[in-house]
């Protein structure tokens, strides 16, 4: 049977960071053939109402939060030596060498809130001549 290892990457005491999942409804395309990875999208905006605003270009977009039926983990895979696990106790007992490496996953993060944009965007007019 295959073991899977999930080290939890908190405080003392704290549950760890918690982030927003953003769903779009549409399709967000970048400029030239760079792709979105590493580019930054757009700024996200909280009213004092705690209403979610998203700024794309000159694109204005209005959300709402809402709760996620079952939470998601964010894992970072990592290389680590068989004395980083909390399992180390249950591996000397088996005879495993405490200082051979292995794969195992860091849990950082929890998702339970999701901001969800479903208008279509509206443009952001600054000013608008009287004349032509």
């Amino acid at each position: 049977m295959v073991q899977i290892r999930i080290l939890p990457n908190r405080p003392e005491g704290g549950s760890g960071p918690e982030w927003l999942m953003l769903e779009l409804q549409g399709e967000i395309e970048a400029r030239g053939h760079s792709g979105l990875p590493g580019n930054l999208m757009g700024d996200l905006h909280f009213s004092t109402e705690g209403i979610p605003i998203l700024i794309i270009g000159h694109h204005i977009l209005y959300g709402k939060i809402s709760q996620l039926e079952r939470p998601f983990v964010v894992l970072v895979k990592k290389t680590c030596t068989r004395a980083e696990s909390e399992m180390e106790t249950e591996r000397v007992e088996q005879g495993v060498g405490e200082e051979s490496a292995s794969c195992c996953y860091v849990a950082s993060a929890i998702i339970k809130k999701k901001v969800i944009f479903k208008t279509r965007p509206k443009p952001i007019i600054t000013n608008v001549p009287k004349k032509l």
